[in-house]
């Protein structure tokens, strides 16, 4: 008989213990070093580094944690008048964690507190190429209307975006590269940001330790691939 509660963290393996700490402990020093550190966002940044720990385990809790992130990213973004990241988190990425905490619910890995993961066709790689490029030309021209700071960048980090949560909702090992890919993107942004505003500089390391924990989601989906017979 499965359990009404179930704790996540007692399924944490020492290298996930070992990870998730060190995400915290480089966004708290960070932020503990930098003048003017903002609270929100380095309280998103916590939250989110937790979310990815548990994402990269193929758990539901990850999802939900991810919602909160998003909306917390979603603030910080229009104070810093990043529009298109606000509009990807608060108007995609969070609805589409929402979505994804109800299908990862539905399939999950047997008795266990795994999502089940899926091989897409080829049918399905072809439709999300052609949702990503109409979203990308569509938010290009959005966001120029509406004065975005860093237009080209903020775009292609609402492709990424677009791209990592679709897939993530779809059950995919390959959220983690467009994940990945969407970090890089932000590493860029937030970095010139920071060289303006050093308050901004739990950001950057931020989104340098959710490039660490995704390069791990990629390679732990593999294994549940492997483990799963997928």
């Amino acid at each position: 008989m499965k359990k009404s509660w179930h704790n996540p963290f007692s399924d944490l393996t020492r290298f996930e213990w070992g990870l998730w700490l060190f995400s915290l402990l480089g966004v708290g020093i960070s932020s503990l070093l930098s003048p003017g550190a903002d609270l929100l966002s380095v309280l998103a940044s916590l939250v989110g580094v937790t979310a990815l720990i548990f994402v990269a385990k193929g758990y539901v809790l990850g999802q939900v944690l991810t919602v909160v992130f998003a909306v917390l990213y979603g603030i910080v973004s229009f104070w810093q008048q990043y529009y298109g990241e606000m509009i990807t988190y608060l108007g995609m990425t969070s609805p589409m964690a929402i979505c994804a905490v109800i299908s990862w619910l539905r399939h999950p890995y047997g008795e266990t507190a795994e999502v089940t993961v899926r091989r897409l066709a080829r049918r399905h790689w072809l439709l999300l190429s052609a949702a990503t490029a109409a979203v990308t030309t569509a938010f290009y021209f959005i966001l120029g209307a509406m004065g975005n700071a860093r237009l080209l960048v903020s775009t292609v980090s609402v492709t990424t975006s677009f791209l990592a949560s679709a897939l993530t909702f779809l059950r995919s090992p390959y959220y983690a590269l467009a994940y990945a890919a969407n970090d890089v993107v932000l590493i860029l942004l937030w970095l010139l940001s920071a060289m303006v505003d050093p308050s901004y500089i739990p950001m950057v390391i931020c989104f340098v330790m959710f490039f660490i924990n995704d390069i791990y989601g990629l390679v732990n989906w593999h294994r549940m691939a492997r483990r799963q017979g997928g």
